[in-house]
């Protein structure tokens, strides 16, 4: 059962989501939060398994809320999606840096957001890769500052050749079974190297990795 936490200060949204959710088979809506705060204070009462967060909200937004959560270490195995319109690009990218695990649009069919809430909950980054590569073009290479840089290639030294390897394909989109079979080893090989390079780089999840692979400059948007 995927416990799940909505979070979205418009009602019809917030009510249409819980609804789907909760007449979705291996679903329970724990709770509902009407702005980034209220949304804090029902995680760490609740500790849902996911958390569909809205971005523009008042009191405290999304992303802030985001931070809050995903710093919790109470709160280590809650993953956060991001509930959003196309029309918020930059909020996605300060999401993605914050912890959240991907986004979905708020026009998505039904179906599509039952799956992204399992993806998320499966440990699974939510955004593809055509996608990554452009929000990072356009807004973490322009604000990337000296000492994030610095941070993220002294995350990446600490990895092995082969952790190395598996960042990369993580960044470019593959899945552990894809990774099993472009590094000719088996799907638990595959997962005990993405888990160790998460460990190592105290990345909440997959998406924190696409992020290191571009800060560190292992990725570079356009070239790689």
């Amino acid at each position: 059962m995927i416990r799940v936490l909505v979070v979205d200060d418009q009602t019809l949204i917030r009510r249409a989501v819980v609804d789907i959710l909760a007449g979705a088979a291996g679903f329970e809506v724990v709770g509902e939060a009407v702005d980034g705060r209220d949304a804090v204070e029902k995680a760490q009462t609740l500790v849902p398994d996911v958390v569909v967060m809205d971005i523009r909200m008042p009191t405290m937004d999304g992303i802030d809320a985001t931070v809050a959560i995903c710093a919790n270490p109470a709160l280590s195995d809650t993953r956060v999606l991001i509930l959003t319109t196309f029309e918020e690009d930059e909020f996605l990218f300060s999401a993605l840096r914050a912890g959240a695990s991907g986004f979905i649009g708020k026009g998505s069919e039904p179906e599509d957001i039952i799956r992204a809430v399992q993806s998320v909950h499966g440990g699974d980054a939510l955004l593809s890769p055509i996608a990554t590569r452009a929000l990072i073009a356009k807004y973490l290479q322009p604000t990337r500052t000296e000492a994030a840089t610095a941070a993220a290639v002294a995350s990446v030294k600490h990895l092995t050749e082969r952790e190395r390897e598996v960042l990369l394909l993580v960044a470019r989109g593959r899945s552990n079974l894809e990774i099993a079979a472009d590094l000719f080893i088996s799907p638990h090989t595959a997962k005990t190297h993405v888990n160790r390079v998460m460990t190592k780089a105290a990345a909440h999840d997959r998406a924190q990795l696409v992020i290191l692979a571009y800060e560190s400059g292992l990725l570079i948007p356009g070239v790689s």
